[in-house]
């Protein structure tokens, strides 16, 4: 069985009848969800500009993957959902000044953000993979990256696999952007998640650049929380069934064509 989720409105607004109450989840135990007339609120970090996971659709509405999945994980919980968007490079800022309980902008597990943060279940499982010009023929394997210089969001585990590689980073803010240093030739590569490349190369037509190779990462992606938040374990019940009852797979074919979920 799958389920729709609720319509998905503009950043930072509630989708729910009534008003949000004064009082914010740092208030709560545990770093909480706000109060509102309506009961908890759900609020979401994200960034609102990485098709397909979260952007903003030709209406102006925020939408993708992980829009959805949130939402989703949400209406399970019976909470309404509010989204503020803000840069990658400072969400995790935003969630550590209690601006929202959650981050939903495929966060990659790894053992850092682990110390660091309270991560859900994954509920993304992809491919990493290096984008070159598509005439560009002496970039083959992360070998050949050294000495490169490559296009990264600062905090991605994408900027440590290019660093790991020899490659010098530039601090981009988003794929996008990489891909306009990339075609015009002022950087050799960037790296990114397959899932987001793909949908990048199908969405635009853009035929000037090129997987070069698979960096032989599989890589997961989680929701993040503060450290202790009682949400985690509410979030994981939520998406276990979700999993089981065909939601997230369904979610997953819609954005992909494929389920990308586990």
């Amino acid at each position: 069985m799958s389920r729709t989720p609720r319509r998905l409105l503009a950043a930072s607004v509630l989708l729910a009848v009534g008003a949000l109450a004064a009082c914010s989840s740092g208030d709560a135990p545990g770093g909480g969800a706000s109060a509102s007339a309506g009961g908890d609120v759900l609020r979401v970090g994200t960034e609102g500009t990485y098709s397909p996971f979260t952007f903003h659709d030709a209406d102006g509405e925020l939408t993708g993957y992980d829009v959805e999945v949130i939402t989703a994980v949400a209406d399970e919980l019976g909470m309404p959902v509010e989204f503020s968007e803000t840069t990658w490079d400072s969400i995790f800022a935003g969630l550590e000044a209690k601006r929202y309980d959650v981050v939903a902008n495929q966060v990659t597990i790894n053992d850092e953000r682990k110390g660091k943060y309270d991560l859900s279940a994954p509920y993304t499982v992809s491919t990493g993979v290096a984008v070159v010009a598509a005439d560009d023929t002496s970039i083959t394997s992360l070998a050949d990256v050294s000495g490169k210089t490559a296009a990264q969001s600062a905090t991605s585990n994408w900027s440590q696999v290019a660093r790991d590689a020899g490659a010098q980073v530039e601090s981009v803010e988003g794929l996008t952007q990489a891909m306009a240093l990339l075609k015009q030739g002022r950087i050799d590569v960037t790296f990114n998640d397959d899932l987001a490349v793909l949908d990048y190369l199908k969405s635009s037509g853009d035929t000037s650049v090129k997987i070069a190779f698979e960096t032989g990462d599989t890589v997961e992606q989680a929701f993040a929380l503060r450290k202790g938040s009682d949400l985690t374990p509410k979030i994981d019940e939520a998406l276990a069934t979700l999993r089981a009852d065909g939601t997230l797979a369904t979610i997953s074919e819609k954005w992909f064509g494929q389920d990308v979920s586990q």
